[in-house]
């Protein structure tokens, strides 16, 4: 079994991990990080440490009604996207670890469009021409 990176936990239940396949399991959220552990393979987990998140990345659809899944950005290790049964709760446990303005909302597929239309042509890409 895998030793929890915790040694408090605030809140648990139940999410599926976005990270590749979609695994089914449980998120843990407590003093020392943030925890997903898979419900059918134990080896199957992750842990990340509140002293390495940069971003919670929140997807709000319909005015703040509905978060179908929120993500959670490193230092390091790249983005994990979550879905949990009740996000704002999940999200509520987590911003008493992490600064609120760490928390941030994510481009709609307008902003995303639109982004995308308005860069600026005569820009020269970071790609070095060799």
């Amino acid at each position: 079994m895998v030793q929890s990176l915790n040694t408090k936990s605030d809140l648990v239940m139940n999410a599926t991990s976005h990270l590749g396949m979609t695994d089914y399991g449980k998120i843990m959220v407590g003093d020392k990080g943030f925890e997903f552990y898979d419900d059918r393979d134990a080896n199957n987990y992750i842990q990340i440490p509140w002293t390495e998140v940069r971003l919670v990345i929140v997807s709000i659809i319909f005015g703040g009604r509905w978060i179908p899944r929120f993500a959670i950005e490193t230092k390091k290790n790249g983005t994990f996207s979550f879905s949990a049964r009740d996000p704002k709760k999940a999200l509520r446990a987590i911003r008493v670890y992490i600064k609120p303005d760490h928390i941030v909302r994510s481009l709609s597929f307008f902003q995303v469009v639109k982004r995308a239309f308005t860069r600026n042509p005569n820009k020269k890409s970071k790609k070095s021409k060799k």
